[in-house]
C-alpha cells in the first residue's frame, strides 16, 4: 500500500490559483497498479479539486483555481489496489503567498552608492525585498527594503570603481509565508572617487658634474586607493633655500620611474596620482644639499659593509635602531649584475629593528646588497649597508698555489688572495688543505681524515682565516711523493677535489744525520766490541774451534745424537802431521 504522503502543503504564488505540493514514498507498483493521487475539499472528497502528477523522484503537485474563497480545507489522497492514505492541510490563502522572483533589476549608482531598482507582478500585495550584495573579497551584505518603498534599495558605504554583484528576493509583508526566488544577478560598478592615500617614493642620488642626477620612483601601496582608473602622474621639484618657482612634469600611468636633474641646493620633490577625477594627496621627499648629505649620499663607501644570512623565506637583515627616525627605509636591487638593476624599496615603523627580506626575483648564489636609511620629516640618511645571499654557494674556483717550499719533512704552500667581488656565489670563509702520500694512508699530526667518494684517504687541514694565504703542513716524511690540494670554502661547502698538485719530498740533508751515520754509529760499535772483547773474540777467532761450530759439520748424517761427528774419510786434509807423544798415541 502507499506511504502517507509527507510535506504536503498548498500556496499561491498570484491569488489566482492554489497548488499543492508532497511526496510519495515507492510502491513498486507499475502501470495500472500505480499509485492515484487527488486533492479534493475535506468536507466532500468524492468531487477532487485536482488530480496529482508525480515525477520519477517522488514529488508530486496539483494545482486548481480558488475563486472567491480564502479559506481552505483540502485533502490529498493516494491510493493503489493495496490501501489508500490521505493527509490534510488547513489554511487562508493570504497567509500563503509565494511571489514570483523580481524581474527587471536595474541600477543608478555614485562612487559610493547604488540605488536598485525593481519589479514585481502582483500589485495588489504588500512586499518587502531583501537585497544580497557579494563585496570583491567575496563576502555577502544584506540589506532590507522598506515596506512604503518595496520596488527599491539604496546600499551604502562602498568603495568607488569597485564592481558589486546584486540580486533581489521578496516576500509578502503582511503575512509572510516564504521568500521568492532570487532575481537574475545583476553586476555593476561604482563610479570612479578622487584617490585615497599616498604613493610610496624613493630615489637613488648619482653625483655629478654641477649637482645630482636623482632616479624617482613610485608605487602604489595597500593603503593607497587609486579609486578609478590612474590615467598619470605628476612629479614636481622646487628649491627650498630661494624659493624659486616650481617645476613639474607628468608621466602616462604606465610608468614608474623617471630621473631629473638637480644642483647641490636642497629641494622638495613631490608625486601625485591622477585618475577621472582628481589628483591624490602629495607624496613628499626633501634632498638635502649635498654638503649637508655627503655623509649619507657621497660617501657611502666609509660605512663598512656586515654580512647578513639567509633564510627559508628571505635574507635577514637588522640594523641598529636610533631614536630619532620616525620610519625606516631598505633598499635592494633584485638584479644586481644587471642595468637597471630594478630597485627595490620597503617602509619599517620606528620600533622595527630588523626583518626577512624576500622576492620572487632572489635566487642562491648571487650577492645583495641592502642599504638601510633612517626617515624623519621626509628626509633621509644612509645608516647602514649590508651584503648577503639567499644561499651560499661552494666557490666556483680553488685557490691558485703561486709558491711551493719543500724540506725533507715540511711543505710550505703560498696562495694567491682568494677574489671576493660581487660575482662570487658566497663568502669565503677559509681554506682546507688535503694532504695524502701516494702509498698508504695519511696519518698526519693536527690533520683530520677526509674520504673521498672513492674512498681514499685524505689528511685535512683547515684554515678559518679568509685572510691567510700561507700554510706549512709539517711531519711529512723525507724522500716521499705526495698529492696535495687547496680549497677555498664559503657558508655553501667547496667543490668536489679534481686536480691534485703533485710534491717529492727531498731526503735527509742535515750533517747531523750524516755525522750520525759515519761517526756515532761506528764509535759506538767499536766501543761495544772493545767492552766485549773476550766474548769477540771467542765468536769470531776460537783457540780451539769447535766442531759443533763448523759449517763442514752441519750435515745431518754427521750426527750421532746431539754431537756432531768428523769422517776422515771424507775430508782432504791439507797436510798430515804425526806426533810421538803419549796423548798423541792414545788418539
Amino acid at each position: 500500500p502507499p506511504d502517507t504522503p509527507k510535506d504536503f502543503s498548498c500556496q499561491t504564488r498570484d491569488m489566482k490559483r492554489v497548488t499543492c505540493t508532497w511526496r510519495e514514498g515507492e510502491t513498486y507498483l507499475y502501470g495500472q497498479n500505480l499509485p492515484q493521487s487527488t486533492v479534493s475539499k475535506t468536507s466532500s472528497q468524492k468531487t477532487p479539486l485536482c488530480k496529482g502528477s508525480c515525477s520519477k523522484q517522488g514529488s508530486c503537485s496539483c494545482s486548481w483555481d480558488i475563486g472567491q474563497q480564502w479559506i481552505w480545507n483540502v485533502t490529498v489522497t493516494v491510493e493503489n489496489p493495496l490501501g489508500k492514505k490521505t493527509a490534510t492541510d488547513v489554511f487562508d490563502v493570504n497567509h500563503r503567498m509565494y511571489p514570483t522572483a523580481p524581474f527587471q533589476v536595474w541600477e543608478d549608482c555614485t562612487d559610493t552608492e547604488i540605488r536598485l531598482h525593481w519589479n514585481y507582478k502582483n500589485n495588489e500585495i504588500e512586499f518587502f525585498c531583501q537585497t544580497e550584495v557579494l563585496q570583491p573579497d567575496g563576502k555577502v551584505e544584506l540589506h532590507n527594503s522598506s515596506v512604503t518603498d518595496s520596488r527599491r534599495v539604496t546600499v551604502r558605504g562602498l568603495q568607488p570603481y569597485t564592481e558589486y554583484t546584486a540580486r533581489v528576493r521578496c516576500g509578502a509583508a503582511k503575512h509572510f509565508w516564504r521568500w521568492s526566488e532570487w532575481s537574475q544577478p545583476l553586476t555593476t560598478r561604482t563610479r570612479e572617487g578622487t584617490p585615497s592615500g599616498k604613493l610610496d617614493i624613493w630615489r637613488e642620488i648619482t653625483p655629478v658634474p654641477g649637482g645630482r642626477n636623482v632616479t624617482l620612483f613610485w608605487k602604489q601601496t595597500p593603503s593607497f586607493q587609486a579609486n578609478g582608473k590612474i590615467i598619470l602622474y605628476e612629479v614636481t621639484w622646487e628649491k627650498i633655500e630661494d624659493g624659486s618657482k616650481p617645476e613639474s612634469i607628468s608621466f602616462s600611468s604606465v610608468y614608474n620611474s623617471t630621473r631629473i636633474f638637480i644642483d647641490n641646493h636642497s629641494y622638495r620633490i613631490s608625486i601625485m596620482a591622477k585618475n577621472n577625477v582628481d589628483f591624490s594627496l602629495p607624496s613628499v621627499l626633501i634632498i638635502s644639499r649635498a654638503t649637508d648629505n655627503s655623509r649619507s649620499i657621497f660617501s657611502t663607501k666609509e660605512l663598512k659593509e656586515g654580512q647578513v644570512n639567509g633564510t627559508d623565506d628571505g635574507v635577514f637583515v637588522s640594523w641598529e635602531p636610533r631614536s630619532i627616525y620616525d620610519s625606516y627605509i631598505i633598499d635592494w636591487c633584485n638584479f644586481p649584475r644587471l642595468q637597471p638593476c630594478d630597485l627595490q624599496w620597503k617602509r619599517f615603523g620606528p620600533n622595527t629593528s630588523s626583518a626577512v627580506i624576500s622576492s620572487a626575483a632572489f635566487v642562491p648564489g648571487v650577492r645583495y646588497k641592502f642599504s638601510i636609511y633612517g626617515s624623519v620629516a621626509n628626509r633621509t640618511s644612509l645608516l647602514e649597508k649590508k651584503i648577503g645571499y639567499l644561499r651560499e654557494l661552494a666557490p666556483d674556483l680553488d685557490p691558485i698555489v703561486r709558491k711551493v717550499d719543500l724540506t725533507y719533512n715540511s711543505v710550505t704552500l703560498s696562495w694567491d688572495s682568494y677574489s671576493t667581488n660581487e660575482s662570487e656565489p658566497g663568502f669565503v670563509r677559509g681554506y682546507h688543505i688535503y694532504v695524502s702520500p701516494m702509498q698508504g694512508n695519511c696519518n698526519l699530526k693536527g690533520s683530520k681524515k677526509h674520504i673521498l667518494s672513492d674512498e681514499s684517504e685524505l689528511c685535512k687541514y683547515t684554515i678559518e682565516n679568509p685572510e691567510e694565504k700561507r700554510y706549512t703542513v709539517k711531519d711529512l716524511m723525507p724522500n716521499t711523493k705526495y698529492k696535495i690540494a687547496v680549497k677555498a670554502f664559503t657558508g655553501g661547502g667547496e667543490t668536489p677535489i679534481v686536480n691534485f698538485r703533485y710534491i717529492d719530498t727531498p731526503c735527509n740533508s742535515n750533517p747531523w744525520y750524516f755525522a750520525f751515520l759515519l761517526v756515532i754509529i761506528p764509535t759506538l760499535v767499536a766501543a761495544i766490541c772493545h767492552w766485549k772483547m773476550e766474548w769477540v773474540k771467542e765468536c769470531c777467532c776460537p783457540v780451539i774451534p769447535s766442531p759443533n761450530k763448523s759449517k763442514v759439520l752441519s750435515f745431518k748424517e754427521f750426527k750421532i745424537d746431539s754431537e756432531k761427528v768428523l769422517k776422515i774419510n771424507d775430508c782432504l786434509p791439507d797436510m798430515l802431521a804425526t806426533d810421538s807423544n803419549a796423548e798423541a798415541q792414545k788418539l
